[in-house]
């Protein structure tokens, strides 16, 4: 099972129920380009894969073509545009290959084995670099036209152009983090994240613990704007649960409560209130895992690497 992000690279071995037996975590600099996470997958795929390797499925972000394997872009990275994920490692290696959005897979092991596994229609959301979104219903993923998946991330919040990923993605948090740094220089997060030129979200915890006033305005003005999004999403949908993963669920329950709370004043009262919100409980490993249950779905139905 492979996830393939922004800002992170994991490569798991396991089974299709999505247990996890070995894992391999690689921190990327988007700048390098696709070139060089195509490079670490093919040397950890070498070393790691042997002749009871039975299929490959893969968490991309960004939209793709989940039925041939073909990226339309990514929004991180640079050189995946029109690049064929099926093609290239089903030639490396001669098994199956299937892809997927990587918040379509998330969703898919958060709905088998994580915090959605008792519900049956479950909506979840990455907020890592970027915001997606993925939906599961009786434990398989649903598609809508190719390429167009949950892009919730891209949906609009004002006729401006502001999107839920420009206000609510952990880049987003960084940049209104750096904001903060630079209006008061001696401030908590300048203590948190001196020397840091990104990734600063990863403090807004602890400054909450701290009961920091700019790290709560921040994180209410952060969940005000999430609760917004999903309200679009609750009124179309109607998921049975609604899971936030990706680095800034890490903050925990919190992070859910408020969402949750503040997302009734945004419903239509006959829907209120609304599903329940929930962390993922396979949090940094929900991508992985949901890719090794794609590969045993998929490979149980006897489909083949196009």
């Amino acid at each position: 099972g492979i996830e393939i992000g922004g800002t992170k690279l994991q490569i798991a071995s396991g089974n299709g129920a999505g247990n996890i037996h070995s894992a391999f975590q690689y921190k990327i600099n988007w700048k390098e380009g696709a070139a060089a996470i195509r490079h670490l997958i093919e040397k950890t795929l070498v070393e790691i894969s042997d002749e009871e390797t039975a299929a490959i499925g893969i968490g991309f972000g960004g939209p793709l073509n989940w039925q041939n394997g073909e990226v339309a872009r990514s929004f991180q990275v640079e050189g995946w545009t029109d690049f064929n994920l099926k093609n290239w490692l089903g030639s490396l290696l001669q098994i199956p290959v299937f892809a997927d959005n990587d918040a379509n897979v998330a969703a898919l092991g958060e709905a088998v084995a994580g915090a959605g596994k008792l519900f049956h229609r479950v909506l979840y959301l990455t907020l890592g670099s970027g915001v997606g979104g993925g939906f599961t219903i009786g434990k398989s993923i649903y598609h809508g036209m190719i390429p167009g998946e949950l892009e919730i991330g891209h949906i609009r919040l004002d006729k401006s152009g502001t999107t839920l990923e420009s206000v609510c993605s952990g880049w987003a948090v960084d940049r209104r983090i750096r904001q903060s740094i630079a209006a008061h220089p001696n401030g908590l997060f300048a203590n948190l994240a001196m020397g840091k030129t990104w990734g600063e979200a990863q403090f807004l915890k602890q400054a909450l613990d701290a009961n920091d006033s700019e790290a709560i305005l921040i994180f209410d003005s952060t969940c005000d704007d999430l609760a917004f999004g999903l309200s679009h999403a609750v009124h179309i949908l109607h998921p049975d649960l609604i899971v936030l993963g990706g680095g800034l669920s890490f903050i925990g329950d919190i992070l859910a409560d408020t969402v949750a709370q503040k997302m009734n004043d945004y419903l239509m009262e006959p829907f209120r209130p609304g599903p329940p919100i929930k962390v993922s409980a396979l949090k940094e490993m929900a991508v992985p895992a949901g890719a090794l249950i794609l590969a045993g779905q998929q490979n149980s139905k006897g489909q083949i690497s196009l």
